[in-house]
């Protein structure tokens, strides 16, 4: 299996966050993508590719132009305002505020306007790590495109949390619905998005939500209790033309292999029901018993095990890094459902 990597994913590192009333240090940090890049290595998966640099116009599928263009340039903005650091919203709309037709002109409302939390701040090169991010999705898909069964866009930061105009949860561009709509773009007419990561996708919803072209089916914790919340639950389940499309399994804290195993038997009948002819995996292995902010009880030797039901679906199938951030574990776990699905 090809593993599709850019060390550029360097150029983006938020140095902390707020987690529970505390500043730490982030959890979602380079060396990630280090521990995975090392573990595929080390198993010999197959080769390790540099991806192109595409053209905006692809990411411009999934994400508006206005929301690129202040990715871009919001940094730059930040100094001209006078201010050191990186860029951090810290305000953002209550339900009782009403929508606005258009984004504000002042920097601070239009940082509201496009985030939803302040898990990650931008820096002065975290678009072009994003950018390289979403390069590494579309080479995947590329890849499959080309004829590979299966390949592994080994993406950092992360994607699934940023929708169509905001970011969020360590995400800025949404690699995987990046990657759906380039298979949707050259030939395929239905693809599945299959989330396993432990939080909840909102943004691929958002982005698919009312569409028929793309099945996402998502299992994580449930939004009752755990992030992004507000979205995430099983009414949830698309509107217009996308009524039926949307699959949410939202699971209690604590939740086991064999409660998880359900939930995920289940989704993976519907997907092979909706009959899609490409399928994209939103790998979060942040389901791993000891993931510091995660709630879930898998053990590493289940990731073998989802791999090789994966590959049961018998789909042209790429892999999008997500979550994971047990990083003495992390390689072993992500690469395990690799491997699964490669020894299938």
């Amino acid at each position: 299996m090809k593993t599709f990597y850019t060390a550029d994913h360097h150029l983006h590192h938020s140095g902390m966050e707020l987690s529970f009333g505390r500043i730490v240090e982030t959890f979602e940090k380079p060396e990630r993508a280090e521990i995975v890049l090392r573990r595929v290595k080390e198993v010999g998966l197959g080769p390790v590719i540099e991806p192109a640099a595409y053209d905006r116009a692809a990411i411009e599928r999934v994400h508006t132009p206005d929301y690129l263009d202040f990715l871009q340039n919001v940094f730059a903005e930040w100094r001209a305002a006078g201010r050191d650091g990186e860029v951090w919203p810290y305000s953002w709309r209550h339900r009782s505020m009403p929508m606005l037709d258009a984004p504000p002109s002042g920097l601070d409302a239009r940082l509201s306007y496009y985030s939803f939390d302040m898990a990650g701040s931008i820096t002065g090169t975290t678009w072009q790590a994003a950018r390289r991010a979403a390069d590494t999705a579309l080479a995947g898909a590329d890849a499959v495109l080309s004829g590979e069964r299966a390949a592994f866009a080994l993406c950092r930061p992360p994607g699934h949390h940023a929708g169509r105009d905001f970011f969020g949860g360590y995400c800025y561009l949404n690699n995987a619905a990046i990657a759906a709509q380039r298979f949707l773009d050259n030939g395929h007419a239905r693809v599945a998005i299959f989330d396993i990561d432990y939080h909840h996708g909102n943004g691929t919803q958002e982005i698919f939500y009312d569409r028929d072209d793309v099945l996402l089916a998502s299992l994580h914790g449930d939004p009752d209790f755990e992030f992004p919340f507000h979205l995430g639950y099983a009414r949830e389940r698309g509107t217009g033309r996308g009524e039926g499309f949307n699959l949410n399994y939202p699971l209690p804290a604590g939740t086991g292999w064999l409660e998880w195993q359900a939930a995920f038997e289940d989704a993976h009948a519907r997907i092979g029901a909706y009959a899609p002819t490409a399928l994209v995996i939103s790998l979060g292995v942040d389901t791993f018993k000891e993931d510091p902010i995660s709630q879930f009880k898998l053990e590493s030797e289940h990731f073998l095990a989802i791999g090789r039901r994966i590959a049961d679906l018998a789909l042209p199938t790429l892999f999008v890094m997500e979550g994971g951030y047990a990083v003495d574990a992390l390689g072993v776990n992500a690469v395990n459902v690799l491997q699964g699905f490669a020894g299938a």
